[in-house]
């Protein structure tokens, strides 16, 4: 077993996630990321300078196997960002896909914290949950997307007066980040128009609102709402 102290990302394996999982690989960091698949462009022994573990959080099952491979490759962890995610609009929700969402955004990261608070046993530990910002305010047709990240960012206060003083507990809510690539020209002005600087900042801007929770010793019980400056817009 790896006695180094590790920075686990869940749902690392794209976009914000594996954007930091490679900046911080590259300052010098220990990295595990989880994911569901193996993604193809990949080499056989993983990417490189970063672990990978395949976890399936939808289900309690699935959050108990990952927990326990945790446990057999780490024995203390720097950090854990609770990362993944998985999105439905209500016009085509399933109770599945409520009880999936529910799993992956407040299921995983109790049960995970829960288990491995112990392992975050250095000097300066973080846990960090990434909710969304329309998540702090509503939004008429993800009201069951919503409604599972709110109760994360509900958790990061609770969590963060149980586990103080040893470790710090905070949240990012990303508004836009980055587009995809299916997103049309129509769909990316009117996302544009919601924030007050008005364009698209890219993964970096994430991980370094990521390393300033890590690095900053005396917060703890906050979220950073990253918006753009879209709660003023409309003020």
């Amino acid at each position: 077993m790896n006695s180094t102290p590790a920075i686990l990302i869940t749902g690392g394996a794209q976009r914000v996630g594996w954007h930091s999982a490679q900046r911080l690989a590259s300052d010098g960091f220990r990295v595990i990321i989880t994911c569901r698949h193996w993604r193809a462009e990949w080499p056989e022994q993983g990417p490189a300078g970063i672990e990978v573990i395949l976890a399936d959080f939808s289900t309690n099952e699935g959050i108990e196997l990952f927990i326990e491979e945790l446990k057999t490759q780490v024995c203390s962890l720097r950090a854990i960002v609770h990362n993944a995610s998985t999105w439905c609009a209500d016009t085509d929700l399933t109770s599945d896909d409520f009880q999936a969402m529910y799993a992956v955004h407040m299921l995983a990261p109790y049960m995970i914290n829960k288990a491995c608070s112990s392992l975050l046993n250095q000097a300066q530990a973080d846990i960090v949950h990434i909710t969304d910002h329309d998540a702090l305010s509503n939004d008429p047709d993800y009201v069951a997307y919503l409604a599972t990240k709110a109760g994360l960012e509900s958790m990061t206060r609770s969590f963060a007066r149980r586990f103080a003083p040893a470790i710090k507990v905070n949240s990012i809510a990303p508004a836009l980040i980055m587009f995809n690539i299916s997103d049309t020209a129509e769909h990316k002005q009117h996302i544009l128009e919601q924030s007050l600087l008005g364009f698209e900042p890219g993964p970096e801007v994430f991980y370094r609102t990521l390393r300033y929770l890590l690095e900053n010793p005396y917060i703890t019980g906050t979220c950073l709402d990253l918006n753009g400056g879209g709660r003023l817009k409309y003020a």
